[in-house]
């Protein structure tokens, strides 16, 4: 396990750096590093080196005397910064980025997942291969021939033109996986089933909200996402169809937590994940409610979904973890959120409750008379409304059922 020493600059002297420095910790922890010891600086970053020389100094030895493996800074390098650094230092540096890039890398499990954190990677690293070729093609001779330019030079151009190569690759790769996901959504869509995303900063319960409704709505234990109480435990995007009631059922997707500075590259990359809360019919904003920045939380979470184009969808805050806080009354809910505990089964029964009257709020009971020969129908609205009684009549099926506003329309011949 690296023992690695974290440094931060705070230039607002404020609330939202010590809980950005703790985050780090907890990425830290994460990648299975263990942190010997930290360092601030109060002033503005330097260019150079992020902090002043003196501090840099102070750093190389704290960390030494510690016996760290690495430096982890808190806020993305520049190339020129990292660079300096190690060579003032003699140390491994890694940035709060790099590091959010490596965890995700050793948790993405299906193939798109690991195909976008490694255009993240790649997208992070080239502005850095071509500031360090830029520092290097001075060492080259003049002529602009290939053979005339540094061993170093010709590396890192190699290597750059590889990445650039790779980059374009994974980009059609994932291009087709776009399309056919986009027709599994089209599929999902015409099946008239409303689509119900959870979402939220990491670390907050989402997974433990899917893993519960699953195992009291299907009762299926090999259908459960993986739940631990570690930054982005889970990345891929599970979709699970439950019914918490007869002929009411919803399709619940699981998406990947949000955090602060989280790199744009990966709010990119995993754009066509997160469609999936994009295009739900009622996003489950899922809060820690005993997070003493909760509050901070839900705005991180709310400018990523705007940058994700899923701001204008529905929304149901889920205070989770309520059972932390004493005196606090659960399960409970309100005109726009529930308070519970996602371990406790009636805390899971009111929000699927809650669930259910939202996204089947524009359904209504509907009479008609369908003719044998239009059977199709029937079992259409067997399978995707909710058929309140039957009876067969002399001129058909006379069926009174709850339907959407669609598929009402879609049937209005047969109306009565």
């Amino acid at each position: 396990m690296d023992k690695v020493y974290l440094v931060g600059v705070d230039t607002q002297n404020d609330r939202q750096f010590e809980r950005s420095m703790a985050e780090l910790a907890e990425l830290a922890n994460a990648c299975e590093m263990e942190v010997v010891g930290s360092c601030v600086q109060h002033t503005q970053i330097n260019k150079a080196i992020y902090v002043g020389p003196g501090k840099l100094e102070q750093i190389r030895e704290e960390a030494e005397s510690l016996q760290a493996d690495l430096l982890l800074f808190n806020d993305s390098l520049t190339p020129s910064q990292l660079r300096n650094i190690q060579d003032d230092t003699g140390m491994a540096v890694m940035d709060r980025t790099t590091l959010i890039l490596e965890i995700f890398a050793s948790r993405a499990k299906s193939r798109e997942a690991m195909l976008q954190v490694e255009v993240a990677r790649l997208q992070y690293l080239l502005p850095r291969l071509v500031g360090l070729h830029d520092a290097l093609s001075r060492q080259g001779g003049t002529s602009g021939s290939m053979s005339s330019r540094g061993s170093g030079e010709k590396k890192l151009e190699l290597d750059r033109r590889r990445a650039q190569n790779r980059l374009t690759e994974l980009k059609r790769e994932l291009a087709e996986m776009e399309t056919e996901r986009q027709t599994q959504q089209k599929k999902r869509a015409r099946s008239a089933i409303p689509r119900v995303a959870l979402v939220g900063y990491t670390n907050a319960g989402k997974s433990t909200i899917m893993n519960s409704m699953v195992m009291r709505y299907l009762g299926d234990a090999e259908k459960t996402v993986m739940e631990k109480d570690m930054l982005f435990a889970t990345l891929d995007t599970t979709v699970r169809s439950i019914t918490p009631k007869e002929n009411k059922t919803v399709l619940l997707s699981d998406t990947v937590g949000f955090i602060d500075k989280l790199p744009h590259g990966l709010v990119k990359a995993f754009r066509s994940t997160l469609s999936e809360a994009a295009s739900a019919d009622l996003l489950l904003h899922v809060v820690d409610f005993s997070d003493p920045d909760y509050k901070d939380h839900i705005a991180v979470t709310n400018e990523t979904l705007e940058e994700i184009g899923a701001a204008d969808i529905p929304v149901l805050m889920v205070y989770n973890k309520v059972d932390r806080m004493e005196g606090a009354s659960y399960p409970r809910v309100t005109e726009s959120a529930v308070y519970i505990s996602a371990k406790e089964e009636d805390g899971i029964i009111l929000l699927a409750d809650e669930v259910l009257k939202r996204v089947y709020a524009g359904h209504e009971i509907c009479h008609m008379c369908l003719p044998y020969a239009r059977g199709d129908i029937f079992s259409y609205l067997k399978e995707q409304a909710n058929v309140l009684s039957e009876s067969y009549e002399a001129d058909g099926i006379l069926v009174t059922v709850e339907c959407s506003q669609a598929d009402k329309g879609r049937f209005a011949e047969f109306l009565v």
